[in-house]
């Protein structure tokens, strides 16, 4: 019989508790959210962190889930696609829709998760900061040039 693991963490601004028979330092992120709690808006791509699909926010700043250990983020603000909110986000969200970035969809909470930390960070990036922190984020439908675009609406929304 298996020895159940209860992790508190705090998920778009609401504490969750996740049991698990695994140890906590071999749990990753996203399948404490994927399978544990239900939250699949986080996607899993590559598990090795080289695809960005999987990108939550981790006190604000973009973190690959695939590869992160529910004990690095006991304490920590998580938000996931599902609790995205605020100025930033929505500008970044409806960026996206008008310029209809998404084709296939699979990779585009990683994209728009990396996104928002990039406007928070860098309000009126050029293309290379744009660049810069989208790298290692993959678009199998090659949407990069509506992805920037997008990114550059959503700061002239921000700007007014």
């Amino acid at each position: 019989m298996a020895t159940m693991t209860t992790t508190n963490l705090n998920i778009n601004g609401t504490d969750r508790a996740v049991e698990t028979e695994h140890d906590p330092d071999d749990l990753p992120l996203l399948w404490a959210l994927r399978d544990n709690l239900g939250m699949t808006g986080t996607k899993y791509g590559c598990g090795a962190a080289l695809c960005g699909a999987c990108t939550v926010h981790v006190d604000g700043a973009p973190v690959r889930a695939c590869v992160t250990p529910i004990s690095a983020v006991v304490g920590t603000r998580i938000t996931t696609i599902e609790g995205l909110d605020g100025p930033v986000g929505k500008a970044i969200q409806s960026a996206w829709r008008e310029l209809d970035v998404a084709q296939c969809g699979y990779c585009q909470s990683g994209q728009i998760m990396t996104a928002v930390a990039l406007l928070a960070a860098v309000p009126a990036p050029t293309d290379t900061d744009i660049d810069m922190a989208m790298d290692g984020n993959v678009c199998r439908c090659a949407t990069y040039v509506r992805i920037r675009a997008a990114i550059h609406r959503a700061a002239e929304t921000l700007k007014g």
